[in-house]
């Protein structure tokens, strides 16, 4: 099963996400905020970390930057509500999808599944 580490300070979009990554197969860990996740990329193996960017005590940026250097195998997906923060995502951490609020679950889903898809499709 697809294991994803969510990092999102807003409670009521934490619990929206999750739950709509839940229905849709994948096994989620959320948690308020970045300096939250790390001990989990350090203790666990996921597949994926999906992040807002603007958070406080750590950024989503710098939470994937810790994220590389901790657990390299793991996929990185922003969310944000912010253009200027898109922008700086893509320069910063260019290997990463980066999602607009405010956006369908519906699509989540399907850029998780693209993420995971493309992934399946070469080890055939």
């Amino acid at each position: 099963m697809i294991r994803i580490l969510l990092a999102e300070d807003e409670a009521a979009m934490r619990t929206y996400l999750a739950r709509a990554l839940e229905n849709a197969g994948y096994e989620v860990v959320a948690v308020d905020r970045g300096t939250a996740a790390i001990p989990y990329l350090e203790e666990y193996h996921f597949d994926l970390l999906l992040s807002d960017i603007v958070m406080p005590e750590m950024d989503g940026i710098e939470l994937a930057q810790r994220c590389a250097e901790l657990s390299p195998k793991t996929k990185v997906m922003f969310i944000t509500g912010f253009a200027a923060v898109t922008l700086k995502a893509s320069r910063e951490a260019p290997q990463a999808k980066v999602l607009s609020k405010p956006f369908h679950l519906k699509d989540l889903v399907l850029e998780v599944e693209r993420i995971f898809g493309q992934q399946a499709q070469a080890s055939i």
